[in-house]
């Protein structure tokens, strides 16, 4: 059973903590659902299994995977002792959104009692949009937050609103940045105004400032612009920016924009932001052969079309303890100069390309959509 807390994080004195702090563990979902994943998910699972390995070199991984695919997800992780598999059902693998949102709390005592240093955020979800999302049936997703939860005995606090976890990121200094196109999308939302959107992220997340980008990437429709793909922090007053040189890229406009906003914000600690222009791969689209490979039995679910643009961006990385796991398109420039960015804004850590993360991208995310970190429980010092 998990345990329900009542109330607001930030009244007890919670807080999402940045990426980079450490973690205990880091959740994935196993990809098997055929109208979104081609040839039955054969690829997407294989790219999977590679980045959880990846990752399990840094710390340890757990799996999640239906009953169905069970054996097969073990076989394939059988040399890997840092990955841990589990039975758990879902609609689909993406765990940055349809996972908990963890918080911390710097302090053992709470009114003079002990309490739980980790806890989760249980959002609601509704597949990036209800009737306009990318399926029809989402009834597994949301019990995936509070079965993580209960698996580690964490609690849980539950919310209405509807947010999924890539929409969001923060400096764990009391900043957030994220995008209107997605928190402020009707498909989300429609009651509830920017400023009470505000309020909650400030009230579960604990805290002070949220940084408002109009627009996501180009092409990023599945989320309708999630942040994650198009900006995040690498350490306070510093964030990664998605960038085009291409004056005639649909992008440019939203980067040059983003890089307006940016430039003329303050965190929340009154740091000015340093912007670092990471640029996209590309541009990218899907093939015929690819499109071809994916079964339409979800006559709601979102299709996929050969020609379509893929939301393809290197900003989308995951921050493992000591490790950087972010994908490789198979864009030799843009590859390498990723990697060079990456390995210079995190010099302590060691940055890994997953070659293929295309194969995700075909299906509508990458590796930070994929994952969920769940953080350590934070040392005190009582000096």
């Amino acid at each position: 059973m998990v345990v329900d807390f009542k109330g607001k994080p930030a009244f007890f004195g919670y807080r999402m903590p940045a990426e980079w702090e450490p973690h205990q563990q880091c959740w994935i979902g196993w990809p098997e659902r055929p109208d979104n994943w081609r040839e039955d998910a054969y690829y997407g699972q294989r790219l999977y299994a590679n980045v959880a390995s990846a990752i399990s070199e840094f710390e340890p991984v757990t799996l999640c995977v239906s009953a169905s695919q069970y054996t097969k997800a073990v076989d394939l992780h059988k040399d890997k002792p840092n990955v841990r598999v589990v039975e758990m059902s879902m609609n689909d693998a993406w765990f940055r959104d349809i996972g908990p949102t963890f918080v911390i709390s710097d302090s053992q005592m709470q009114s003079g009692h002990p309490k739980y240093q980790v806890a989760g955020i249980d959002w609601n979800f509704n597949s990036w949009g209800g009737s306009d999302g990318c399926y029809s049936d989402w009834s597994l997703d949301i019990l995936v937050a509070r079965k993580i939860l209960s698996l580690e005995r964490l609690p849980r606090f539950s919310h209405q609103m509807i947010l999924e976890g890539g929409s969001i990121h923060v400096d764990g200094e009391g900043t957030c940045i994220t995008t209107e196109e997605c928190l402020l999308n009707p498909n989300r939302n429609p009651k509830m105004t920017k400023e009470e959107i505000e309020n909650e992220l400030k009230m579960y997340l604990g805290v002070k400032k949220v940084i408002w980008l109009p627009r996501g990437l180009y092409g990023d429709d599945d989320t309708n612009g999630h942040i994650d793909n198009m900006c995040c922090f690498v350490k306070p007053g510093s964030v990664l920016l998605a960038w085009t040189d291409d004056e005639k890229d649909p992008q440019y406009e939203r980067s040059i924009e983003a890089l307006s906003i940016l430039s003329n914000t303050k965190d929340a600690n009154n740091r000015k932001i340093d912007v670092i222009k990471l640029h996209v791969p590309g541009p990218l689209y899907m093939t015929e052969e690819e499109a071809n490979g994916i079964r339409n039995l979800d006559e709601n679910a979102k299709p996929r079309l050969a020609g379509t643009r893929l939301a393809a961006s290197y900003i989308n990385f995951y921050i493992a303890n000591g490790g950087i796991i972010a994908p490789a398109f198979g864009d030799e420039k843009w590859d390498k100069e990723a990697f060079h960015i990456l390995s210079s804004v995190f010099p302590d850590h060691k940055v890994v390309m997953i070659q293929g993360a295309r194969e995700i991208c075909l299906a509508g995310g990458n590796i930070h959509c994929i994952t969920q970190q769940q953080p350590a429980i934070p040392q005190i010092n009582n000096n």
